[in-house]
């Protein structure tokens, strides 16, 4: 209790000299604007740039976290008003030093940095966008999205969004961290380590891993050598590539002699299943052909690596540890899954098309098994948020605090998952009322009332819950009968999420 008051001390004077600053600024009965405008803020690229901060260091308050969080989140709210012109919230593209850690053509990696003086938090985002897995495909990966390829045309800045979004009202727990966005540039799920040079067939580099790896190093040099703690986060093949590197970074902080920083995880819509597809086609594309067939393929073509525990347990089927039940229990670092039950990606792949006509009856089967085959592959995982949605990615989404499980958000449940870890660490019983399993039971697609929008594709009309499953040709009348129910009450039921 004394280090929230004297922390809350710290921040009442900061709040008050910020006050001073503001009200100098716009004192007296004048127009406010000045005569001439000032000069732009200037930023340096060295770690003694002078620009005003103020290093708090909020990991180090434990107790009573929620009452700490909601005053820090109405100081900034408080503060940005008069700061915001100064503020630079874009996080800024890094080309690699080291040019032999490339994209597929050639072009160098890199990454986006926006950096949070003062905190010892750093967050990690690996960016997602299938993948190819010989060279025709990846031929018209190159012609169609060549951003996915090829570091050519990146913008020089990004804005973050989400986790990654540096304003406390749409990023409560995560928005004074360092953030890290890493392009995905190698097409092979965050997993190859084939250099450009050695290629002497098909013409490109599948270096994910080692891009991974490059950033972090550099990155050491930027103020993450002082890191309390790391966040790996990704969605897609970035979720996926959180499960595959999460323990490789950790391993090469440990190396480098880093054993302070707290490494863990964070897969939003990376967790797929290696399932049977509802109907088979000819395997041309990432698309249309079957998940292990892709993966088969595709680890052969890139040189991909595999996380070593796994790899002794599937040795001679690598593939297997793409996906993340058959990789998870090798994962030695602390993982936090993020996963819809009815993941759009997944449904895509196992060729199940939800556009046009309503769903025939045994397509509606399908999509529920498949409901059912990732509960249960989730049901051991400690610390997961899986919502009864059709869609897929949400960490990086600007509605992502509004979505919910058991009345409980998804940023309110990574909260409870990072202080039950500190607890842990601490040798503290867990908080109580801060759950981190986080699964709905209910058993069909948005029959969570928090859902995502979904849009009618021909008309852009919002289409509620109840709408979307008569839509995909939901017979209320004959689950009510199989439930034992009045169909009245079955709308009512999903209607309400229940």
């Amino acid at each position: 209790m004394t280090s929230i008051r004297m922390v809350s001390s710290v921040l009442l004077l900061v709040l008050m000299q910020s006050g001073a600053l503001c009200a100098r600024r716009f004192r007296g009965g004048r127009n406010p604007q000045p005569r001439r405008p000032p000069p732009p803020p200037t930023y340096r690229a060295d770690r003694g740039d002078t620009t005003e901060s103020f290093p708090l260091d909020f990991t180090a308050v434990e107790e009573n976290m929620d009452n700490f969080m909601t005053q820090v989140k109405n100081l900034a709210q408080s503060l940005y008003p008069c700061s915001a012109q100064r503020l630079d919230h874009d996080m800024k593209l890094n080309l690699l030093e080291n040019t032999s850690v490339t994209c597929n053509d050639g072009s160098p990696a890199g990454y986006y940095l926006k950096e949070s003086r003062g905190s010892r938090r750093w967050l990690i985002f690996l960016e997602g966008g299938w993948y190819c897995f010989n060279k025709e495909n990846c031929d018209n990966r190159y012609d169609t999205m060549r951003t996915l390829m090829s570091s050519s045309n990146w913008p020089q800045t990004k804005t973050g969004t989400g986790i990654l979004s540096p304003l406390p009202e749409e990023n409560p727990h995560w928005w004074n961290a360092n953030m890290v966005y890493i392009p995905y540039c190698s097409s092979d799920v965050w997993s190859g380590a084939t250099f450009y040079s050695v290629l002497c067939v098909g013409g490109y580099a599948f270096m994910g891993s080692l891009i991974i790896q490059e950033v972090v190093k550099e990155l050491l040099n930027k103020g993450l050598d002082s890191a309390k703690v790391l966040l790996l986060a990704g969605s897609s093949a970035g979720g996926t590539g959180v499960l595959l590197n999460v323990d490789h970074v950790a391993e090469l902080l440990e190396g480098q002699g880093h054993t302070g920083i707290q490494v863990r995880g964070l897969s939003d819509s990376g967790w797929f299943l290696d399932n049977k597809q509802y109907h088979s086609t000819d395997c041309l594309d990432a698309v249309s052909c079957a998940p292990t067939e892709t993966i088969k393929r595709g680890i052969k073509y890139w040189g991909g690596v595999v996380p070593e525990r796994c790899r002794q347990t599937h040795e001679g089927q690598e593939w297997n540890c793409f996906f993340g039940y058959r990789v998870f229990p090798s994962i030695k670092s602390p993982v936090f899954v993020v996963q819809w039950l009815f993941d759009e990606a997944q449904l895509t792949v196992d060729n199940i098309q939800l556009t046009g006509q309503p769903v025939q009856e045994s397509q509606w089967r399908y999509i529920q098994n498949l409901g059912i085959e990732l509960r249960n592959t989730l049901k051991d995982v400690p610390a997961m948020f899986a919502p009864a949605c059709l869609s897929h990615e949400v960490i990086t989404r600007n509605y992502w605090t509004d979505i919910q499980v058991k009345g409980t958000s998804l940023p309110r449940a990574l909260y409870c998952w990072d202080r039950s870890l500190n607890d842990n660490r601490n040798n503290k019983a867990p908080p109580k009322g801060c759950p981190v399993h986080l699964i709905d039971s209910c058993p069909w697609p948005h029959c969570n009332p928090t859902c995502p929008t979904i849009r009618n594709q021909f008309t852009g009309q919002e289409i509620d819950g109840v709408q979307f499953l008569k839509h995909m040709g939901f017979d209320v009348q004959k689950m009510a009968q199989q439930q034992g129910m009045d169909p009245s009450k079955l709308l009512g039921m999903l209607s309400s999420g229940s």
